[in-house]
């Protein structure tokens, strides 16, 4: 396939095998040749251009991914199995089952029961005692 520059070069090669003598046709179809030929080059340019900055888009566009997934990822350490950040309130309980230390969101033990994660026993929280103290504060 022909690009607009070879097209142009190929349709002035058919100009002057017409041998046309220097008239005043000869020179408006010389001037539309002329403008052809820069128009073409100017296209060729554009084309040029619109590649390299296609080109530079798609390692912006890489680069803007890995940055995504280093961001996302990062997030994602800073959340706790419950789903909250690092920053909400949690509160360390000692599982009565397995002993071990397990940490609960301030939801969770609100809720009044939560699953210990380590063995899986149902924890119930009474909170009675905790509220009439903050009532009578």
């Amino acid at each position: 396939m022909m690009t607009i520059t070879e097209k142009v070069a190929h349709l002035k090669g058919f100009v002057e095998g017409l041998e046309l003598e220097d008239s005043k046709e000869r020179k408006v179809i010389d001037a539309i040749l002329d403008i052809l030929e820069d128009m073409a080059l100017t296209v060729s340019d554009l084309d040029d251009e619109v590649g390299l900055m296609t080109d530079q888009l798609d390692e912006v566009d890489e680069d803007l991914g890995y940055l995504e997934d280093f961001i996302y990822d990062v997030l994602d350490e800073d959340e706790c199995e419950c789903g909250h950040d690092h920053n909400c309130e949690l509160y360390e309980v000692e599982c009565p089952n397995c002993h071990e230390t397990v940490c609960f969101s301030e939801e969770s033990i609100l809720d009044g029961e939560a699953e210990c994660p380590n063995c899986g026993q149902e924890l119930e929280f009474d909170l009675s005692d905790d509220q009439e103290t903050d009532e009578e504060e």
